[in-house]
């Protein structure tokens, strides 16, 4: 296999799509084109996002560096401002002689990236935003996300369920509920006079909001298959690496929640596809079209090529680059607010060379929300930088979900790694939907040896994630 062979880059970004989609096992979804690309391409099965929020998750992802060194959990900070000039994706292809561009939302727009999406950092020329992207930019609806009135019709409203934890669990920490403020501010939720902030969204609408997501989800389909069809038209499925993933997952009323902005899998957890032509897939004739369109009537029988091992955002960056040709970035060091280039991720190239043989202890997944208070307040969703009092800190393993809520200032970007406000931790496979948590059964004595070495306030970063999340309770079973 040509390993160090330059390629062409396809990077489709999705917006707010959770892995409701037929190649992850869901049986509502209707995705034929996605489904499609993902049998001709490694799909990683648990791909988590660092922080369940549009401008954090991308600036994140793009850089390869986790919030806590980018310094963006809101919407009102830009990287290169707020913590250091660092290199990001599409900005590294360009030093290599790569031209790039983009076309609707790759960096999340504004003061995240600049009111400029990154440009001329990260693009050859200006990003393109289509007028459809300028105008949706703000739903007065939350059932009108886009134009799906022909994709409802694929998902009858007496066939849809509700999600099967309707309820806020009661043993789930009052600092980790998300309150849903945004969705409470659509026309069509206001008119309910749901109180806040757990107060439950009548069920008929719960349907309907639903049955309006999967459309969406079809919708994107359709898009992504005209797409990949253009790109086999042009000649350049050969040569291409194709990616698909999503900045974050979104609620559809599990653990009573809605949207994102929480450390739950149906928050964090994204689609995450690999195509690498001749790795991956191989054309079996010359003639044959490698991405023909689908209809999104048509019901096929794929096999996938999944990855269940944990993985993350952070490694997109080098993982892409090194099956592009280019060499992956080096691992950052511990203290990196320095250095331009490096990264927290892995690169899972050696994942497209050998088989999967089981559950790698080490591969866990790190991802966190802020709070500005312990209990839900109009703001918990989105805090601002300086309404910031409180971290929670997630690690996703393979059979366990483990969070701690700690104290953080805002000013220093420090946390305090013994001041505990609450914790959470989910035994998956008893309880893969996250609704039962036996936090207060864990032998805190583990986690107060692991912290004892830290400085009271510390700036975190990935060793000190590891430290005071590696509690000896939680070693067995591949964690």
């Amino acid at each position: 296999m040509l390993w160090n062979v330059r390629r062409n880059v396809l990077f489709i970004m999705a917006d707010d799509l959770r892995t409701s989609l037929g190649c992850y096992g869901d049986q509502v979804a209707k995705s034929p084109n996605i489904d499609q690309l993902a049998s001709k391409s490694q799909v990683f099965l648990n791909a988590y996002a660092q922080q369940a929020l549009c401008a954090p998750s991308r600036a994140s992802m793009l850089t390869s560096r986790r919030p806590d060194t980018t310094r963006v959990y809101d919407f009102t900070s830009y990287w290169r401002d707020q913590s250091g000039n660092y290199t990001t994706l599409p900005q590294y292809f360009k030093s290599r002689g790569y031209f790039t561009m983009s076309v609707g939302k790759i960096f999340h727009p504004g003061i995240s990236s600049n009111f400029s999406d990154d440009y001329p950092y990260s693009w050859s020329i200006p990003a393109y935003h289509p007028a459809s992207f300028i105008r949706s930019g703000v739903h007065s609806k939350l059932t009108t996300g886009v134009n799906t009135s022909e994709y409802l019709s694929l998902y009858p409203l007496e066939n849809m369920t509700l999600a099967p934890d309707p309820n806020v669990p009661k043993s789930l920490p009052p600092v980790a509920y998300n309150p849903w403020t945004d969705v409470r501010r659509r026309e069509d939720v206001q008119k309910l006079n749901i109180s806040f902030p757990y107060g439950p969204i009548p069920k008929d609408f719960q349907l309907r909001i639903r049955q309006h997501y999967y459309a969406a989800v079809s919708y994107v389909d359709a898009q992504v298959g005209r797409l990949l069809t253009t790109l086999d038209q042009l000649g350049l499925a050969d040569n291409t690496v194709v990616v698909f993933t999503s900045d974050h997952g979104w609620s559809l009323g599990e653990h009573g929640e809605w949207a994102k902005y929480s450390n739950f899998d149906v928050a964090t957890q994204v689609p995450l596809i690999f195509y690498v032509p001749g790795i991956t897939a191989h054309r079996e004739g010359f003639r044959e079209s490698t991405f023909p369109l689908i209809d999104i009537l048509t019901h096929s029988d794929y096999s996938f090529k999944m990855r269940r091992n944990v993985v993350e955002l952070v490694d997109v960056f080098p993982t892409l680059s090194y099956m592009a040709g280019l060499p992956a970035p080096e691992p950052c060091p511990d203290v990196s607010l320095q250095e331009e280039l490096c990264t927290d991720g892995d690169n899972l190239a050696y994942t497209f060379r050998h088989r999967e043989r089981g559950v790698e202890a080490e591969a866990i997944s790190f991802s966190q929300y802020p709070r500005p208070a312990d209990t839900p307040q109009e703001n918990s969703d989105q805090p601002d930088l300086e309404d910031i009092k409180i971290m929670g800190y997630s690690l996703r393993s393979w059979d366990y979900r483990y969070t701690l809520w700690l104290g953080f200032n805002p000013k220093t970007f420090q946390v305090n790694v013994t001041d505990v406000h609450a914790g959470e931790l989910y035994m998956l496979a008893d309880d893969p939907g996250e609704d039962r948590n036996v936090y207060s059964d864990l032998d805190h004595s583990g986690l107060l040896r692991k912290t004892a070495g830290l400085p009271r306030a510390t700036t975190v970063g990935v060793k000190q994630h590891s430290a005071f999340f590696n509690i000896p309770v939680l070693g067995g079973g591949g964690g």
